[in-house]
């Protein structure tokens, strides 16, 4: 059946019924025009224009569609409609080997949010009587169709991506993919989709996401490829109630009235200035001694530890750094971390055996859980004191160290991953905040960044000077302070 995809939008016996209101799906028209280069009307082309900044509609099928909108936008149902409209009306078959199956990849942060596309997709194929005739099986993440062709949800990784012939892969909120052990895991992820769709001409790479800060390869996408005429990447950028015009302008209004900074990311479709990254990761990666995943216990060494406890349900990791200080450098020699589910006494005993193989019978850590920790160390041994600085303040602290190369650590993927990762935020009071991303996680790199930190304040009394000095922080009674 030949039939273009906004054809099959107004056609009553395919998707007309689920585009009942025509003018409220406008500017997506507009758009799917031109991710698919077909015509427009001398009425379409203002509104293109202001979508893309380009001048010239396409003449050819964009190889990718980079769509920045903010919440609530109707993209991901738009996708949903892209993906089955590929897998239902395009013929691949003569770039397929017998027996290969091409797959259209739906990929998210977790499969939770991937499955809301899958739920839009599989609406739409049992909707349409003439297309669920091509269902051969659906389960709770694949709809395989009698064409060879499969529409499967996939988590946001670059190693469950490979080995797949994909026709086509719509990557949902990619500013928000996160990998503990990667500061970019959006561009490995891209790159290993890349040379899946090599074989199949007209594979088309779908990124949709809400913008937020200025980093990674949705701004990168914007950066070099928004309003290029004849750009094979096409990239669209607009607020919610542009491309969805149904969504209420007083929810819009009230989040602007709470955060105007970040509501003009929510729903204005416009990247955050207020954020930053904390450390390159090329900076990091100076300071691993490769291959060295710890380092024992040495009589000579006066070692310092610092713990993020967690309570073993939710999604946090406990986490344990010790470290020591010697001619003006902080040395990481070990690091635990458990993730959950886990028994927080077991952990504590565990982590208190390992302090007594490092002679120590303190650790320094934050003020979680009230006295939780405290009590719990003590019935090991092991005293427990809060830290005088926040988390994010050690890690600003932190920061002139590892820029001059004051910091050794260990070859810790997660550790790398994490610090990378984390953001500097602009404070109203003129102090940055430094934390992780949202859906991020810090609980490695606040470990270590806590025994760095006080790894110097653990010198003898003679050696207070100089190390401070080195460090760049003014001496602490370090007693009384932590």
């Amino acid at each position: 059946m030949s039939v273009s995809i906004t054809e099959a939008m107004r056609d009553p016996h395919l998707f007309g019924p689920f585009f009942a209101n025509p003018k409220s799906w406008r500017a997506w028209t507009i758009l799917l025009k031109a991710i698919f280069a077909l015509p427009m009307d001398a009425a379409e082309l203002p509104q293109f224009r202001r979508l893309t900044s380009r001048n010239t509609a396409p003449t050819e099928q964009a190889e990718e569609a980079w769509l920045i909108v903010g919440r609530r936008g109707g993209k991901s149902f738009i996708v949903a409609l892209i993906a089955v409209f590929l897998a239902c009306f395009k013929d691949y078959s003569k770039h397929l080997a017998p027996g290969e199956r091409g797959t259209i990849m739906v990929l998210a942060a977790d499969r939770r949010q991937a499955r809301v596309i899958f739920r839009y997709a599989t609406a739409l194929i049992e909707g349409v009587p003439m297309l669920a005739q091509m269902v051969e099986r659906i389960t709770a993440d694949a709809i395989d169709l009698s064409n060879g062709i499969s529409i499967e949800v996939h988590t946001a990784s670059f190693r469950t991506v490979r080995g797949y012939t994909v026709v086509a892969a719509l990557c949902d909120e990619t500013a928000f993919w996160r990998d503990d052990s990667s500061a970019n895991p959006d561009r490995e992820i891209l790159d290993a989709l890349r040379p899946a769709m090599a074989t199949i001409p007209g594979a088309l790479l779908i990124c949709l996401g809400s913008p937020y800060r200025r980093h990674g390869a949705l701004w990168e996408a914007f950066r070099d490829h928004h309003g290029k005429d004849c750009d094979p990447i096409l990239v669209l950028q607009a607020a919610s109630r542009t491309m969805n015009p149904t969504l209420s302008q007083k929810v819009v209004d009230r989040a602007y009235e709470r955060d105007p900074v970040a509501a003009s990311s929510e729903y204005g479709g416009e990247f955050r200035s207020d954020l930053d990254s904390y450390i390159p990761r090329e900076v990091l990666e100076a300071l691993v001694e490769r291959g060295v995943r710890e380092r024992g216990p040495l009589s000579e060494r006066s070692y310092i530890a610092f713990a993020d406890p967690a309570g073993g349900s939710g999604s946090d990791s406990y986490t344990l750094a010790i470290a020591y200080y010697d001619d003006g450098q902080a040395v990481l020699v070990a690091l635990r971390e458990t993730k959950p589910p886990f028994s927080p006494e077991a952990v504590t005993a565990d982590y208190a055996a390992l302090l007594k193989r490092y002679d120590l019978s303190t650790v320094h850590g934050d003020r979680y859980a009230g006295d939780w920790p405290a009590e719990r160390f003590q019935t090991h041994g092991i005293s427990y004191k809060p830290a005088g600085l926040s988390k994010s303040d050690i890690y600003r602290e932190l920061l002139p160290a590892l820029n001059a190369g004051e910091v050794a650590l260990l070859d810790h993927d997660r550790l790398i991953g994490q610090l990378a990762s984390l953001e500097r935020r602009a404070g109203r009071s003129g102090k940055d905040s430094i934390d992780h991303p949202q859906r991020g996680h810090d609980d490695v790199a606040n470990a270590a960044a806590g025994a760095l930190w006080l790894a110097p304040a653990n010198l003898p009394v003679a050696f207070t000077d100089a190390m401070y000095r080195i460090v760049r922080r003014p001496p602490l009674d370090f007693p009384n302070d932590f």
